[in-house]
């Protein structure tokens, strides 16, 4: 059963469709993730769940109770604020017991509760130090605590990792993820860094100008997105436009590229699609291969990092990215290079929407 069933959910500010129409469920004890550029609508749907702001259409349930008037006080909602809102007079004890005083904790259980919570979020020691005695991370980390602290039904967490440094980022990235598997909450997170939300997510929601354009896992958004925005968003490269074609009456795909063959165009409703190709799955050499879907192309660009070979190369004045593992470098490859390129049938992604 899930946790929080959002229904058909509408929103407007003015003249402006923040969400239109949107539904998704939430796990109980998995962590989802919104995901998407600027403005899609992902701060709006947590304000919405946090009762901070109420929908112009459609239900949002909590174990299958309707919360969408429910004042925020009542709805046990953890919260961590993009600017975290820390209160600067106030200690980290403090800060981390500040939302135990309205809901009528003894001292003895305040106390308690703040050493597990320091303890949990690597804090132990710095419980009397104010906010600006803190790093970014440790602020971060403090008010996770906070919102941990009543014992929420459900945590929500808008951006909290996009004011740090990259080391930062991903040390406290690991951390919340590990916090969030020990207390077993539920949580909703939004970022619009992609990175951040494949390592952190159960699941993703891909957000889009007030629509959800794809839900799924990470492995299943990235090996296998649906749409062009999907593919384009998450940083998958070799995006092409094509149109199907019958060449002998057998039917082929026209691109920039040139004529691809695929073994289920016939599945295909539409006559132009979009394909995306892995650059970790196409075959580059130096030789003709006689390969289906073998083109000759000119090396623009070839960098060794090590274990991979990233190498561009350009097919009818068309770039494509190539990515060379250490079981195909047995040739090298430099600018200027003419060489052969083969894209196997399961390295293209067929993208219909």
């Amino acid at each position: 059963m899930p946790q929080i069933e959002f229904l058909n959910i509408s929103k407007k500010f003015e003249d402006s469709i923040a969400i239109e129409n949107i539904s998704f469920d939430l796990r109980k004890g998995e962590l989802l993730t919104l995901l998407g550029p600027s403005g899609s609508g992902k701060t709006t749907i947590l304000r919405l769940i946090a009762g901070l702001i109420e929908p112009d259409k459609g239900q949002i349930l909590i174990d299958e109770v309707d919360i969408s008037k429910t004042p925020t006080e009542d709805r046990n909602i953890g919260f961590v604020f993009q600017s975290y809102a820390l209160f600067p007079h106030l200690t980290v004890v403090e800060n981390i017991a500040f939302g135990l005083e309205t809901r009528k904790w003894s001292k003895e259980e305040k106390t308690v509760r703040v050493k597990e919570l320091l303890e949990l979020v690597g804090l132990t020691g710095k419980g009397k130090r104010y906010p600006r005695e803190l790093s970014g991370g440790e602020k971060s980390r403090v008010a996770l605590a906070r919102a941990l602290a009543p014992k929420p039904a459900l945590l929500l967490l808008d951006e909290p990792l996009s004011a740090l440094d990259m080391s930062l980022k991903e040390n406290l990235r690991d951390a919340i993820r590990n916090i969030q598997q020990q207390v077993k909450v539920s949580t909703i997170y939004v970022t619009h860094d992609q990175k951040e939300a494949m390592e952190i997510s159960d699941r993703i929601i891909i957000l889009n100008q007030g629509q959800i354009i794809e839900i799924g896992t990470p492995q299943e958004l990235y090996l296998r997105p649906k749409s062009k925005f999907t593919a384009n968003f998450l940083g998958i490269s070799n995006i092409f436009d094509g149109r199907i074609i019958a060449v002998k009456n057998k039917k082929q795909l026209e691109t920039s590229i040139g004529l691809i063959v695929l073994p289920d165009l016939n599945r295909i409703k539409n006559d132009t699609l979009a394909i995306a190709i892995f650059p970790e799955h196409i075959n580059l050499s130096k030789n003709k291969q006689e390969n289906v879907n073998e083109f000759p192309a000119k090396v623009i660009k070839a960098n060794f990092g090590g274990s991979i070979i990233e190498v561009i190369v350009q097919i009818n004045e068309v770039n494509l990215e190539i990515k060379l593992t250490s079981t195909q470098q047995n040739q090298i490859f430099k600018k200027n290079d003419r060489v052969f390129v083969t894209i196997p049938a399961s390295s293209i992604l067929i993208l219909e929407e």
